[in-house]
């Protein structure tokens, strides 16, 4: 049972301290925050198609025999097919309720889109997409403690310095979709509170969970990618001079450098 205790402290501390870390950003000046925001979304981008392609894919496709690479394939495409037909959904429910401007997509200078219904959504998939990643997070964490606990530790303290980058980004996202910087915090929060579920879950059946854990990080990696495409991208061509444009560019590649250097950072250290 101690071990147990153990699993939850330190799937908590992976999850929760990563996005009060991030949280800072949500303490800068409004002005400050809002021109900082559009660069945040950029930065976003890179660091989520950095964890999905860098991270969740080849993870999961390491994690099943060759013959099942189809179907792991068939999962990712599923999800974004998935993801498209949720966002459907949550527009649709959006412009049901009177309040639809998915047809207005300009933005006003604070860089808020007005496209309510499509970015509402956006930050709904975050939500979802980052409690999926969480929780294969708590299940790594888990499967570490098992092993041996000083790896247990190390390896919490490192989903939580990889997530923190990835943190900043799920805020930048919540609050350009419209959330309050408190209901932004909470959501990550909760969303965070599934590592600890993870962790937990496979304390008390890794064996059982260990045949789904790559279906898992696909369905995470899809969401991120269907986010980054669908979501976030778009909305980047709305301005087209040379100087932002290099801006969006810089941005992205520095989201997908600090994942990729995190990550082999981790790697190195045996994780």
């Amino acid at each position: 049972m101690g071990l147990l205790i153990l699993i939850i402290i330190f799937t908590a501390v992976g999850g929760v301290l990563s996005v009060m870390a991030a949280a800072v950003f949500l303490l800068l000046p409004d002005h400050r925050r809002h021109a900082v925001l559009p660069h945040g979304i950029s930065f976003a981008i890179g660091a989520l198609l950095a964890v999905a392609f860098w991270g969740l894919i080849p993870e999961a496709f390491e994690k099943v025999k060759p013959e099942q690479f189809q179907v792991l394939s068939g999962t990712i495409l599923a999800g974004v097919l998935g993801f498209f037909v949720l966002e459907k959904l949550l527009i649709w429910r959006h412009c049901h309720s009177g309040n639809c401007e998915a047809h207005g997509d300009e933005d006003d200078d604070h860089g808020h889109s007005h496209n309510h219904g499509a970015v509402k959504s956006a930050g709904a998939l975050i939500i979802l997409g980052d409690g999926i990643h969480n929780f294969v997070d708590g299940v790594l964490i888990a499967a570490a403690f098992l092993t041996n606990v000083q790896l247990g530790i190390v390896t919490s303290l490192a989903v939580a310095a990889h997530e923190i980058p990835q943190e900043v980004g799920d805020f930048a996202i919540l609050l350009h979709s419209g959330y309050s910087k408190s209901k932004a915090l909470f959501y990550n929060i909760l969303a965070s509170l599934t590592t600890v579920l993870g962790g937990i879950l496979a304390y008390f059946g890794l064996e059982n969970l260990h045949d789904s854990l790559p279906y898992f990080l696909a369905l995470a990696a899809s969401s991120f990618i269907y986010i980054a495409v669908a979501d976030l991208i778009p909305s980047l061509h709305k301005k087209t001079d040379i100087k932002t444009s290099l801006q969006q560019i810089a941005l992205i590649a520095l989201g997908v450098l600090l994942i990729c250097s995190l990550h082999s950072i981790v790697h190195d250290m045996g994780f």
